[in-house]
């Protein structure tokens, strides 16, 4: 008797697991969830009959970092709910795909490789961070699969000969000096102190900064290096102060910076703070408080809501994805539409069928003169964006204030 109670157990148990791996062989891929595997597929191209494509997203979803990540997945995401039915029509079920690389290589490299081996995806929006797309670009050039970033600006990203690399932002190597310039020129800037956060993206960028103020004259009275995700800098913030400085500049992301702000103004530093698009958060308001009030900082993207179009996509930004768009929304949902442009037009010269991510990459890499709502997009042979500017913004109470375009 005992032995048959445990057969009929079994038996139940065995039913049950079959069921659930039914169920999961047929789940569609989460549109929120993150570092979630959808299901994997022929690399071959095949009929469109709703097939799916998906469009991943690589950037920081948790940590100290995420509120820009969230950003910009949640841009590339209103590019896709606006042409799902567009897509559709031609046979597909488009998704976005979102990973989190929580700013860090290991993560990235880690989705990277999830992605490349997942033949239903066909291209990533991202990444935020330069440090975590430069050997996550690796593992996407490997497997042919385009990436478009709109937000990394570190100048090795395209100079290392990837086919796959392209950025719709500029790089530091404009952002910076722009910077340099308008601070000397606009501000008055005649003495600085430069402090980096030692990643690509912060030391590359105040490498350049530091290069046009000796140009054109400014004295640079220190350079220093800070290790993110430390609660005190007051070991850098006390040198900079003494020195007296006209402007601290920082090159890294909006956490370290708005500490260092906090403690300098402690401190009764009286100069002006000015940083890179890496502290462009309302984020930096609630670190430093009143003290990031008339901090200067050049961005990649220019303000949406400048114009009467921009604040209707804006509005109906909210209304799809139910919140405001945040800082890249606008260049992640650029981005994600160069890939789509891509995408149709490999589609239409495959003969309707899903082409190859060989076939996309080609069309995406030939981007010419696209005219998106904030940005116009040719990529150069590197694949970076011929027509990408540098912004000058201020903040405020409120948040930050446009001023105007870098020359």
């Amino acid at each position: 008797m005992r032995r048959k109670k445990l057969n009929i157990v079994l038996a139940s148990v065995l039913l049950a697991t079959m069921a659930l791996a039914g169920c999961n062989s047929q789940g569609s891929a989460p549109a929120q969830n993150t570092n979630t595997q959808a299901s994997g597929g022929s690399t071959e191209p095949s009929s469109g009959g709703g097939e799916k494509i998906l469009i991943a997203t690589q950037s920081p979803l948790s940590g100290s970092q995420s509120a820009i990540g969230d950003a910009i997945k949640t841009g590339a995401g209103f590019a896709i709910e606006l042409r799902k039915e567009e897509f559709k029509k031609l046979g597909f079920d488009l998704q976005l795909f979102p990973q989190d690389d929580q700013a860090d290589p290991k993560m990235g490299v880690s989705n990277a490789e999830m992605l490349v081996a997942n033949a239903d995806v066909l291209g990533v929006v991202g990444h935020f961070n330069t440090g975590v797309a430069i050997p996550s670009s690796v593992k996407y050039e490997s497997g042919s699969l385009v990436m478009v970033s709109p937000a990394n600006s570190g100048v090795t990203l395209t100079e290392e000969g990837k086919k796959t690399v392209h950025r719709i932002c500029a790089r530091d190597d404009a952002q910076g000096p722009k910077g340099a310039k308008y601070a000397k020129e606009e501000l008055g800037v005649t003495s600085v102190f430069l402090i980096h956060d030692k990643t690509a993206y912060g030391q590359g960028l105040v490498d350049q900064v530091k290069a046009q103020f000796e140009k054109d004259g400014v004295k640079v009275l220190g350079y220093e290096g800070v290790n993110q995700g430390e609660k005190d800098y007051n070991f850098v913030v006390n040198t900079a102060v003494a020195s007296n400085p006209d402007l601290i500049y920082f090159g890294g992301i909006y956490p370290e910076a708005g500490i260092i702000i906090k403690q300098a103004k402690e401190k009764g530093y009286q100069g002006k703070f000015m940083g890179g698009d890496g502290i462009d958060s309302p984020d930096l308001l609630k670190i430093a408080g009143d003290a990031a009030v008339g901090v200067y900082l050049t961005a990649l993207a220019g303000d949406a809501k400048q114009t009467e179009e921009g604040r209707k996509w804006a509005e109906e930004y909210e209304k799809v994805m139910g919140k405001k768009p945040g800082t890249y929304s606008d260049y992640a949902f650029e981005s994600a539409n160069v890939i789509l442009n891509g995408i149709v037009a490999a589609i239409q010269a495959n003969g309707g069928k899903k082409p190859t991510r060989e076939q996309i990459l080609e069309q995406v890499h030939n981007t010419k003169e696209y005219q998106g709502k904030f940005v116009k997009v040719t990529f150069d042979e590197k694949g970076d964006n011929k027509y990408a500017d540098v912004f000058v913004y201020k903040f405020e109470k409120e948040g930050t204030s446009f001023i105007g375009k870098a020359e």
